[in-house]
């Protein structure tokens, strides 16, 4: 199906659209939806906010800080829209769902607050602030997928693109604001998800990366309530359309993660060798405060099962500590399922109460910040231990690796990713953007390989 942003070509376009993008993947696959949306009524992207008629801040409130950022970030643009005071200012995303009218009044220079579920009502939205008014839709759908519409790829490499393949989330982790700013969780059909990575694969992509709060728990279902895609099956479905388009996921959620998916992941050479496993914590005790509905041995054993079926898989995960009344001893706990882990990588977090969550209502956040920050502290130095000891084993073998650009810190340099999600710095030399080369690992880093092109791979 064609989706909307065919509709208009980017030459006839009239005025400009600047969109700024915090938090996670999902969040940019939203702008890129939106960016889209505003194409039909004759917006095109910008990079300068100067020149901009409309300005959109896609927020976080995963965390306090992600909504801090946001709001010195909406202070910074008040001064803009001095010099420029026709410009409409709109907040979208998380943020603009858990705060709704309290956006409109602590911050007079927002025309317009969207939440996620309401993207197709943007245009109304501002012909509404045009007629002099403030205006705000945060209504949550159980339906709303935007399934049919083609995503504006926002600062693309031509290499790599994301493919959001559901929304919300069921969950009710009890620390996570998603569910209240996300909703319920609904599935794209399958149908619609294969045609964009075909159609991205056509126009020359190499990479396409699976979206969801929890890709595992994606299903369709038909009207007898019969589940007829499973994501395993989605997966071979895109890993069919080339074997050369690099199939990844993200994230995961450790109870729903299937052993089907794992056997796809091994069947197929191009759905990468990496699984984002979130543990949060290595305590059974504050794991069900948390509300992950799994404890620390079945977790360790899902991470044994990972490595049975994928030896060579990369993996890497999430970690929350100083959460209500963990102990010493429990945080122990964490800092040795960690260590049994050996991740490849990690993201790492003290604990931030976020108003209205369960954890919020229900419990006492009652670890003190230095607490808080010293046990974050040796989880990261456990981190970067192990992060140099398992890339340290990787000098002396090769990697395909996709070439995604060039070296933030040389034009000289190509950078790209290996099957298992490393990133990999290299002499460019003759190659290009979208090859796909072997890679000899010659030195490390705590987060990349340091290397040089042997060969290209030929499909």
């Amino acid at each position: 199906m064609r989706g909307v942003a065919a509709d208009i070509a980017p030459e006839s376009a009239t005025r400009n659209l600047y969109i700024e993008t915090y938090g996670c993947a999902m969040n940019l696959a939203d702008s890129e939806v939106v960016a889209s949306i505003m194409a039909t009524k004759g917006f095109k992207t910008t990079t300068d906010i100067q020149t901009a008629d409309v300005v959109f801040v896609n927020t976080c409130s995963i965390r306090d800080n992600a909504e801090a950022h946001v709001w010195g970030r909406l202070r910074e643009i008040k001064h803009q829209k001095k010099t420029n005071p026709g410009m409409i200012v709109g907040v979208l995303g998380c943020m603009a769902e858990r705060l709704k009218n309290d956006l409109l009044e602590k911050e007079q220079i927002i025309d317009i607050v969207v939440g996620p579920d309401a993207y197709r009502d943007i245009p109304k939205l501002i012909e509404q602030v045009e007629d002099g008014q403030k205006a705000m839709n945060v209504l949550l759908s159980r339906e709303e997928t935007y399934a049919e519409i083609v995503p504006v790829r926002l600062s693309s490499n031509g290499v790599t693109a994301y493919i959001s393949i559901m929304r919300g989330c069921d969950n009710m982790c009890s620390f996570c604001v998603v569910p209240f700013t996300r909703g319920r969780e609904r599935s794209r059909d399958a149908e619609s998800i294969v045609n964009e990575a075909q159609e991205l694969y056509n126009q020359g992509y190499k990479e396409v990366t699976l979206l969801g709060q929890n890709v595992d728990s994606y299903k369709v279902i038909n009207e007898n309530e019969t589940v007829i895609c499973t994501f395993a099956q989605l997966l071979e479905k895109v890993a069919l359309i080339a074997p050369d388009l690099r199939v990844r996921f993200t994230s995961s959620h450790p109870k729903d993660i299937s052993d089907d998916v794992l056997y796809i992941i091994k069947k197929y050479d191009n759905v990468c060798n990496y699984i984002h496993f979130p543990m949060q914590s290595g305590n059974s005790r504050v794991l069900k405060l948390m509300n992950r509905t799994y404890d620390r041995e079945w977790y360790k054993m899902r991470l044994d099962k990972i490595r049975e079926v994928i030896p060579d898989c990369g993996i890497s995960t999430d970690i929350i500590t100083g959460f209500c009344s963990e102990t010493e001893e429990e945080h122990q706990d964490t800092l040795s399922l960690f260590d049994y882990g050996k991740f490849d990588f990690a993201f790492m977090y003290k604990y931030s109460e976020r108003p209205g969550t369960l954890a919020a209502r229900r419990y006492t956040d009652d670890i003190p910040e230095n607490v808080k920050g010293r046990r974050l502290t040796e989880i990261i130095d456990l981190q970067h231990r192990n992060s140099i000891i398992k890339n340290t084993s990787e000098i002396g073998k090769t990697h395909i690796v996709l070439i995604e650009g060039t070296s933030k810190k040389s034009d000289l340099d190509a950078k790209g990713r290996n099957d298992q999600n490393k990133i990999v710095i290299f002499p460019i030399e003759n190659y290009k953007k979208g090859q796909y080369v072997k890679v000899l690992i010659e030195r490390v880093t705590i987060t990349s390989l340091i290397g040089r092109i042997v060969e290209e791979v030929k499909f």
